[in-house]
């Protein structure tokens, strides 16, 4: 076994473990919206990078059935998402709650930077680090717009009006 599919196991297992100790049994509801939500949008937007060729990934779980990352576009993000939402801070202030912003985008875009250097899972053709870490930004703060509005939160504190 190489060590990507090793990664890509953990990668699903530690995603795994996260979502059931940090998604409190009140909001699986709430959890699994966003997560599908996230999902609607990296998904089509996955597809359309890996076939204009902006990223490559040599090693993935269907390489016949798409040549995006079934296993971070359809699962690591969505789920990712989910705790950024369910633990957004609310009632913080602007400068909080963009943090959390900036935290979560540069977490994820420097996990995927080490795995375009080091591993086969990813790699950048017409891509830089920065766009990453933007379109993660757009796709968390419209994820966070839907979720709001589907549940009739937009009434709470929040910068994002």
């Amino acid at each position: 076994m190489s060590i990507d599919i090793l990664l890509l196991a953990s990668a699903w297992l530690i995603t795994i473990i996260l979502l059931v100790v940090f998604v409190p049994r009140n909001k699986i509801r709430h959890g699994i919206l966003i997560f599908l939500f996230k999902q609607f949008i990296t998904w089509i937007l996955g597809l359309i990078v890996a076939e204009f060729i902006l990223i490559e990934y040599p090693v993935r779980s269907f390489p016949r059935a798409t040549r995006s990352s079934f296993d971070f576009e359809y699962f690591v993000y969505p789920a990712l998402c989910v705790l950024f939402n369910l633990h957004y801070p609310v009632n913080k202030n602007f400068s909080a709650q963009l943090m959390h912003y900036v935290y979560f985008c540069s977490g994820i875009t420097a996990i995927e930077i080490t795995l375009e250097k080091y591993t086969n899972l990813i790699e950048y053709i017409n891509w830089a680090w920065y766009t990453t870490w933007i379109s993660l930004f757009i796709t968390f703060y419209l994820s966070r717009r839907f979720y709001l509005w589907f549940f009739n939160l937009e009434r709470q504190k929040e910068w994002e009006s």
